[in-house]
C-alpha cells in the first residue's frame, strides 16, 4: 500500500502575512486545488511550526513553516469498466476523446453503470493521479447522453484546476473554443447571430431547461452561423448551423434554439412540438432522422490551452455515421 508523502517545508514570507492558511498554501502549491487543500488542512495533515493546523481560515503572521502530509489517493467510488473509447489525444496530465451518442458521462439515479466515468477509470488506470484526493478522471464538462463529439478530461489535480479555470471563463480570456454541428428546423433569422437568454430549470418538469428573466436563471450566450440549408415542397425546411457557447449551461444549445423557433431535429424534449413536420421531408430523409433517433448535435473542435505545457491544442472530429446520414439525404432532398 502506497504510504503518506511528505511535501516539502514551505516557509512563509512576508507576502503571505495577513493571507489565510488555504489560500497561501494555493500559490506555493500550484498543483493542489484550494478544495483539496481545505479537505488535507481539516484532515489534520497540515502542519504549522510541527502543530497540527485543522482552521483554513487562519490568518497567517509570516515566518512560519507548513509541512503537508498527503496521503495516498483512494480508489474512485465506481468501478471501471472496460467499455471501448475513440481516443482522440492523451498524455499523463489529460484525455481527450470523441465521445458516442448514448452515453452518459458521469454516473447518476439511473445511470450507475456504463458512463464516460467508469470507462475512463478502467481506460487510464494507475495513471490517475487523483483529482482531490481520488483515483477518478477529472470531468470539466459534459455533453448530454445523446450529444456525440469532442470532451476533454483531467488526468491529476493540477490539470483538472487549470482545465476548469479555463472553461470557466469560457474563451474570453484565453483561447478555449468549442464548436458544435447542430441540424434545426426551418430557415434561421440570419446567417448569423447571437441569442443571448438566461437558462434556469423549468418547474414544471425538472428534465427541461427554459429561457428565463427569473433571478435564479444563469446568463447564457450562444452564437451561430448557418452553413446550409435543405429545401422541401419550395422552402427551407430545415439548416445544417455551426454554434460557439461563450457560456456553458446545461442543455443550452437546445434551449437557445428552441426559444428562437428552430429546436433541433430529433429532440424529443425540447422539439415534440414540431414533429409534424417530418412528413414534409423525403422519405431517405424521414428515414435517416428516425435512424438518428436522437438530437442532431455534434461536439465538432475543441480548442484549449494544455494545462502544464502551456501549448494551444485544438481537435477536431467528424459527425458519426448516424448525422452524416441524415446530413447527406436533407442535402439530396
Amino acid at each position: 500500500m502506497a504510504e503518506t508523502a511528505h511535501l516539502p517545508v514551505i516557509v512563509f514570507g512576508a507576502p503571505d502575512a495577513g493571507k489565510r492558511l488555504d489560500k497561501a498554501l494555493v500559490e506555493h502549491l500550484p498543483a493542489f486545488s484550494r478544495v483539496r487543500l481545505q479537505a488535507l488542512i481539516a484532515e489534520g495533515q497540515v502542519r504549522i511550526d510541527d502543530a497540527p493546523e485543522t482552521n483554513a481560515s487562519r490568518k497567517l503572521r509570516g515566518g512560519e513553516r507548513a509541512v503537508v502530509d498527503l496521503p495516498p489517493p483512494v480508489a474512485a467510488g465506481p468501478e471501471g469498466e472496460a467499455i471501448p473509447l475513440d481516443i482522440v489525444f492523451e498524455d499523463k496530465d489529460l484525455v481527450v476523446l470523441n465521445k458516442p451518442a448514448g452515453m452518459v458521462v458521469h454516473p447518476s439515479s439511473g445511470h450507475e453503470k456504463g458512463t464516460l466515468v467508469h470507462a475512463l477509470i478502467a481506460h487510464c488506470g494507475a495513471s490517475l493521479s487523483g483529482i482531490n484526493g481520488v483515483l477518478r478522471p477529472g470531468i470539466v464538462h459534459r455533453l448530454d447522453k445523446d450529444t456525440s463529439g469532442l470532451l476533454v478530461v483531467a488526468k491529476n489535480d493540477r490539470a483538472h484546476r487549470k482545465l476548469a479555470d479555463q472553461f470557466a471563463d469560457h474563451g474570453r480570456t484565453g483561447p478555449l473554443e468549442r464548436r458544435y454541428l447542430a441540424i434545426v428546423w426551418g430557415e434561421m433569422p440570419r446567417k448569423h447571430g447571437t441569442i443571448e437568454a438566461g437558462i434556469a430549470r423549468s418547474s414544471a418538469n425538472r428534465e427541461r431547461m427554459m429561457v428565463s428573466k427569473a433571478e435564479r436563471a444563469r446568463f447564457a450566450i450562444t452564437h451561430y452561423e448557418v452553413l446550409e440549408e435543405f429545401h422541401a415542397g419550395g422552402v427551407i425546411i430545415a439548416s445544417l448551423i455551426a454554434c460557439q457557447l461563450e457560456t456553458g449551461r446545461t442543455h443550452q444549445i437546445r434551449v437557445h434554439l428552441t426559444h428562437i423557433g428552430h429546436p433541433l431535429l430529433g429532440d424529443g424534449l425540447y422539439g415534440s412540438g414540431f414533429k409534424t413536420k417530418e412528413r414534409f421531408l423525403g422519405d431517405a430523409a424521414r428515414a435517416a432522422l428516425q435512424r438518428l433517433d436522437r438530437q442532431a448535435l455534434h461536439a465538432q473542435t475543441l480548442t484549449f490551452e494544455h494545462p502544464v505545457s502551456q501549448d494551444v491544442l485544438e481537435f477536431s472530429a467528424e459527425p458519426p455515421a448516424d448525422f452524416a446520414a441524415l446530413h447527406a439525404a436533407l442535402a439530396a432532398g
